[in-house]
Parts: structure tokens; C-alpha cells; sequence
């Protein structure tokens, strides 16, 4: 089967611009490889695990959807959808930005001033990019962030 390329009802957004989205279908045609090399290691990608503790704007969805795409913007990545659910009017914020090259998600707890963030970005994107942006938006007094290399290969 040769390779096509359909083109979708949505649309995604990189660098501010946005583009008609694309589905790729393939067979036995090659597409392209999007895993990682560094440090003499290859993998899928870069996975940040990040906790925002003593953090603000965690009720205001408006902060957070523009902090989610301020940050996949940051790292030039292709922003493609984004979810955001608000449990209640002063309630907590839950988020996700999928991105072609993974994610962008968050869950915040406003009462106990709390952030969980995650960051999982391929190919040429560092999701290391996004954090600057995200401390701005949130200010947390104090920050903790893992990282993992998701499909390490052997």
C-alpha cells in the first residue's frame, strides 16, 4: 500500500500559525523515525515528570491554556489539540495538549497549591524548552522534576 496523506476536519498550530492537519497512512512505505539520540542512547523520547508545589493561577483556565500552548510553542513543537476540563468554578484544572511530537498534560489541585505536569516530547523538541514558560504562569515556590527516556532502546 502507498503511502497517503489525508487531510483531516481540524487543524493544528506551530509557532503561533496554524496549518490543516494531516493523517499519514502507510504500508510497506517508510515513515519517518522520530526517536532520540543522545549520549549515545536511542529512544522514543524525553519524558518530564514535574510537581509544582506552593503554585498560583491553578483555578484560572485561561492561564493554563495559554501556558500549555505558550510552552509547546517554546519548544517548536505542533500544537494539534487541546482538552481542558474545569472540576468547578474555583475548582482545579485538569489539561492535555497533544502534540505530534506526544504531550503536554496537567492536573492541578488549587487547594493544596499543587501542579502535576507532564511533558513527553520526540524527535527534535526538548521538552526541557517548556519549563521556563510553565514556572512564569504558575510561580511555584518549590519544583521537583524527573526525567525518563521512554523506549530506550537496548
Amino acid at each position: 500500500m502507498a503511502e497517503q496523506v489525508l487531510q483531516g476536519h481540524g487543524q493544528f498550530m506551530k509557532k503561533g500559525k496554524v496549518f490543516p492537519s494531516k493523517i499519514i497512512v502507510s504500508g510497506s512505505t517508510p515513515v519517518n523515525d522520530y526517536f532520540v539520540e543522545k549520549d549515545g542512547q536511542r529512544f522514543a523520547g524525553i519524558h518530564l515528570l514535574i510537581d509544582f508545589w506552593e503554585a498560583k493561577n491553578l483555578t484560572n483556565r485561561i492561564t493554563v491554556e495559554n501556558a500549555l500552548r505558550d510552552a509547546a510553542i517554546s519548544a517548536n513543537a505542533t500544537a494539534i489539540n487541546l482538552q481542558l476540563n474545569q472540576y468547578s468554578e474555583n475548582g482545579g484544572v485538569s489539561g492535555i495538549l497533544v502534540l505530534a511530537e506526544s504531550h503536554i498534560s496537567i492536573h492541578t489541585w488549587p487547594e493544596r497549591s499543587f501542579a502535576a505536569i507532564d511533558i513527553f516530547m520526540c524527535g527534535d523538541c526538548n521538552p526541557y524548552d517548556c519549563t521556563a514558560v510553565l514556572k512564569k504562569a504558575f510561580e511555584p515556590g518549590n519544583t521537583t522534576l524527573l526525567e525518563r527516556r521512554r523506549g530506550l532502546l537496548p
